[in-house]
């Protein structure tokens, strides 16, 4: 019995016989931007476009292109949210499943080279290529972004920047750096 494959929030499945040979544009509508801003924890995404081109190259499938995004986050400071935009490239290997077995409790050493880093298995005649953006949008959201108010939400705390600090042992300390 096979397990059936989760389907994503913004799946595009491309068949891998007669790849398009224009760039396919990856662009989530509202449903879609509301259902991974709920994956990845965020207040809201307004927009999210990718243009990729794809190449086959042997019995991998080379991906490369940008994905744009522009979504909202809350400050890692002070937990108020904040418009952020990103841009990434992307540069995915699209490969066939070996079906070999993991070791057990066997140590593997793995040397990976620069093409080897952003391999995604698939198995079949397709791969999903809405899913490879949506993972490499939630690769490129900082988990600790800082909003425009966050300096204030620090003073507010009584958090100090380094340099910053006051008070009669500030000045202690700051009289004997300069001796």
């Amino acid at each position: 019995m096979t397990t059936p494959q989760p389907t994503s929030e913004l799946s595009r499945p491309i068949k891998v016989k007669g790849l398009p040979g224009d760039a396919v544009v990856v662009e989530a509508d509202a449903g879609e931007r509301a259902a991974l801003a709920r994956r990845f924890g965020l207040p809201g995404i307004d927009s999210l476009r990718a243009e990729i081109d794809l190449e086959q190259r042997g019995k991998a499938i080379r991906a490369t292109g940008t994905l744009k995004a522009a979504i909202r986050q809350a400050c890692a400071i002070s937990g108020e949210d904040f418009p952020a935009n990103i841009e990434e490239p992307i540069d995915l290997r699209f490969v066939e499943e070996t079906g070999l077995p993991a070791p057990d409790d066997e140590e593997i050493e793995i040397e990976l080279e620069a093409d080897d880093c952003d391999e995604i298995e698939y198995s079949g005649d397709m791969f999903d290529l809405g899913e490879a953006v949506a993972q490499s949008l939630g690769l490129s959201i900082d988990p600790y972004a800082e909003g425009p108010n966050a300096d204030a939400a620090r003073k507010a705390a009584g958090i100090v920047q380094e340099g910053e600090q006051e008070g009669p042992l500030a000045a202690a300390l700051a009289a004997l750096k300069k001796s």
